[in-house]
């Protein structure tokens, strides 16, 4: 195998990969990119086994063949080697020769034929996403995601299309028992039976998704295949294997009846909350709202440091109520919302919470109460 690259588009290629590839050494394989000069470029794939990724990129292929080679190694060697034309050359028992300007290094990788399986995308049935949209989703689900790895079926996102008000929609909900997050767009085609029943993306999958996402405006494609989803974009394929459980019944926690309902300039919400945290107690994050005929009061105490508490406007006229929230919890809620205004709505302090947009009503976001 010989093909010549850039070493700009070569330095991009591995770096994606970075965070797929296995750290730990349990499996040698794992630790390697498979890098294969095809017809139609140079084809880089890496997985863990739950998370894989595989990607094109244009190359001068001298003469075609298959090699794997340390991910984070080979990611080390390009980053340091001048703005040019990078040469790669595999050798007998997978030795492997790198040069570049005056720079040359040899390293040793492992046979192709060692490396994991790859689904054949070209059997999967896609349905194509906006990437934008995909972008906003995720950025509002997935800081609601569990970090408890024995809650295997919270460390994720439930990807979901439903019928709501007549219309087609996907939906995503990601909760880790303590608050719960969910928004969901319009979808313009019909979904496969995997999205109907509803699925659930890894975590680490999510962050790969959101990336690509992030990167360009092409449309991202969707399907299934063999207990994997499959993710497309341009000349960049993922594939991830589904979380294997029961997502709960997340309708039951979302509240059908609130009768106290407040609405707040959201950027002072946050400001204030930011401010007020700063006193909490360091293990809860605990605050108090109060809300009042026309007010809202945040407040915090910490019998090591002092208390603090700030007073905002709000469009409130019922009865006086105080409730705890964690402040991180409520944080995160205000920081992926842009919109001018949010609505507080609560049925008592000892029930959650629910927070949502004044002016998108495709996205809420659900808080357990604290003691405080």
């Amino acid at each position: 195998m010989q093909f010549s690259i850039e070493r700009e588009i070569f330095l991009k290629a591995l770096a994606r990969v970075q965070g797929i590839v296995e750290k730990r050494n349990t499996i040698p394989i794992l630790s390697n990119v498979l890098i294969d000069a095809a017809d139609d470029g140079l084809v880089i794939t890496a997985t863990d086994l739950e998370v894989g990724m595989r990607a094109t990129y244009p190359a001068e292929i001298r003469n075609g063949g298959k090699v794997t080679a340390n991910a984070k190694k080979l990611f080390e060697i390009i980053k340091e080697l001048p703005d040019d034309l990078v040469h790669f050359q595999s050798k007998e028992n997978c030795w492997i020769e790198i040069s570049c300007g005056k720079a040359l290094f040899n390293i040793v990788g492992l046979a192709a034929d060692e490396f994991p399986y790859f689904p054949e995308v070209e059997r999967c049935q896609f349905i194509d996403l906006p990437s934008s949209s995909v972008a906003t989703m995720l950025e509002k689900t997935a800081f609601s995601m569990s970090n408890d790895e024995s809650k295997y079926n919270l460390n994720g996102i439930f990807f979901q299309a439903l019928e709501t008000d007549g219309n087609l929609m996907l939906r995503l909900v990601a909760t880790d028992g303590h608050r719960l997050s969910l928004v969901e767009q319009p979808l313009e085609t019909p979904a496969g039976d995997e999205l109907l029943k509803g699925v659930i993306f890894p975590k680490k999958g999510v962050f790969e998704l959101r990336k690509i996402a992030d990167d360009g405006e092409a449309p991202i494609g969707l399907g299934f295949l063999e207990n994997n989803a499959i993710v497309r974009k341009d000349d960049t394929v993922i594939a991830m294997r589904l979380v294997d459980g029961e997502f709960p019944d997340y309708s039951r926690v979302i509240p059908q009846e609130q009768d106290i309902k407040a609405k707040i300039p959201r950027e002072q919400f946050f400001h204030a909350l930011k401010r007020m945290a700063i006193l909490s107690s360091e293990k809860s994050r605990g605050v108090k709202l109060t809300l009042t005929g026309g007010s809202l009061e945040i407040s915090s105490s910490n019998p090591d440091l002092g208390d603090a508490r700030e007073d905002l406007a709000a469009d409130y006229a019922g009865q006086d109520i105080a409730i705890g929230f964690n402040a991180r919890y409520l944080l995160d809620i205000l920081q992926v919302h842009k919109g001018e205004e949010v609505e507080l709505q609560i049925k008592d302090n000892m029930s959650p919470g629910m927070i949502r947009p004044v002016d998108d009503r495709h996205f809420l976001a659900v808080v357990m109460p604290m003691r405080l």
